[in-house]
């Protein structure tokens, strides 16, 4: 079978299995399992593959057809404009979580200390500290499994953080500058809808967000000024339709300046807030 006939078989088999994505997700199976570029492709594509990577390809498209994450395939996904390490262990980091690093990153002076609740990947906190050694950051998860995969993706991106395991602020100590987190915050009853890549293959504990999807939004409102310095800010993703809610908490809790930042799509994606200098 040449590449260009395993590119078309991939795609009949992925939408056979009603995998939305089937065209991409097919090329991007091929590419991984030959390691042909693009061009390369192009160069190549009438010539036969060897039995190895053909092999390699269609067991490949096996487990894209269970529903198994690409990103779980091919081991990484790219998160703003790095490579990130990720697995089962963690939650896929999605693009529209690179709202919430680009605005935090407007807030980021040298010296300053930053706060990562429910990192997961560390996906927030390394973009947010890559490529700068003037500036600490501490990541922490609930999940040591997810802390793992933190700390290689620290190593591999050569950025400099520390990890803490507890739950929220159960192992922190002194005030941050900045504060940023993707906290869970799907409600528990909608979980059980969700595409079956979400489901059953990224870790519960970072999907549920209680019975509303707000329980960790309330915490870290009634919390956080206890680890921020007086004017210092705090940047939370939320789900679509949770921003009025989620202002109406920080301003509950000594928090001005509070607004409401959208994703490209035109969607409530960011809350952000800061804490009162004088209590």
């Amino acid at each position: 079978m040449t590449f260009q006939e395993a590119k078309v078989y991939g795609e009949k088999k992925l939408a056979q299995s009603q995998i939305e994505e089937y065209r991409f997700d097919a090329w991007y199976l091929l590419n991984f399992a030959s390691g042909l570029t693009n061009a390369q492709y192009l160069l190549h594509q009438r010539e036969p593959m060897d039995d190895g990577m053909w092999e390699n390809y269609d067991r490949l498209l096996d487990a894209r057809c269970a529903h198994i994450p690409l990103q779980h395939l091919t081991g990484e996904q790219e998160f703003y404009g790095l490579a990130f390490q990720v697995d089962r262990r963690v939650l896929i980091p999605r693009q529209d979580t690179e709202v919430l690093v680009e605005e935090a990153k407007r807030r980021l002076m040298p010296g300053m200390k930053v706060l990562d609740l429910c990192t997961g990947s560390g996906c927030i906190l390394l973009s947010l500290l890559y490529g700068r050694n003037d500036i600490f950051g501490i990541g922490t998860d609930i999940s040591a499994e997810a802390l793992e995969v933190a700390k290689m993706n620290s190593g591999r991106l050569g950025v400099d953080a520390s990890w803490r395991q507890g739950d929220l602020f159960e192992q922190i100590e002194g005030q941050f500058d900045l504060i940023v987190s993707n906290p869970p915050y799907i409600p528990t009853e909608v979980i059980e809808g969700l595409m079956p890549e979400v489901r059953d293959h990224e870790p519960l504990s970072a999907l549920d967000g209680g019975a509303d999807g707000l329980d960790f939004y309330r915490r870290i409102g009634a919390e956080a000024d206890g680890y921020l310095t007086p004017g210092g800010w705090l940047y939370l993703e939320i789900g679509y339709d949770q921003g009025e809610t989620v202002s109406s908490l920080l301003k509950e809790h000594n928090y001005e300046e509070v607004r409401v930042i959208k994703d490209l799509a035109g969607l409530d994606r960011v809350v952000c807030g800061r804490l009162k200098e004088e209590l």
